[in-house]
């Protein structure tokens, strides 16, 4: 998933708010639960890469109805490692808007009157249990990471809270901790 290397600062400080949260706080200890979240922090602190998915035209897909409506009804969507990739990034998205920035959901939804229909909280657990049912042990993410995705996925919410809270309280001004993505 992600594109920054292990050791990179941005990588290692998301890591240890990420552990600090789960283990402690949570009580979540799986190091490949863990090093998911982390990936998908350093990930989508490039906010072109929360967007990620497109139709098939190079139009980025923006609402989880669409992605759903691709998924299982787009023009790729009789390829199951494809239905399997659109709902992982199903629950990914929804993991990190209802997680780090709960408060953008009602202005996303706004943006787009079929997502108002949709609790993301619900729509997250079950996009990951889909993913994992299209997954094995072979792929990555494996299908057990995706079903503990699923299983936890009200804990990850809450433990992304405390991550974003704990970057807050340790970056008052806004800048200074992210200032390695720019340096």
């Amino acid at each position: 998933m992600t594109s920054l290397p292990q050791d990179h600062e941005l990588r290692r400080w998301f890591a240890g708010l990420v552990e600090t949260s789960f283990h402690e706080q949570v009580g979540l200890c799986d190091p490949s639960l863990l090093d998911y979240v982390t990936d998908l922090l350093t990930e989508f602190i490039h906010i072109e890469r929360i967007n990620l998915l497109g139709d098939g035209s190079g139009r980025r897909i923006e609402d989880v109805a669409e992605m759903l409506a691709e998924a299982e009804v787009g023009p790729l969507a009789a390829s199951e490692d494809r239905r399997r990739r659109v709902h992982q990034h199903i629950g990914d998205f929804t993991l990190f808007w209802t997680g780090i920035y709960p408060e953008n959901l009602r202005r996303m939804r706004r943006r787009s009157a079929r997502d108002d229909l949709l609790n993301y909280l619900e729509q997250g657990k079950r996009s990951y249990a889909i993913a994992s049912d299209l997954s094995t042990d072979n792929t990555q993410p494996p299908a057990l990471l995706l079903s503990t995705l699923s299983e936890q996925f009200e804990y990850c919410v809450y433990g992304l809270g405390l991550v974003r809270k704990e970057w807050e309280r340790s970056d008052p001004g806004g800048f200074g901790s992210m200032r390695i993505l720019w340096g």
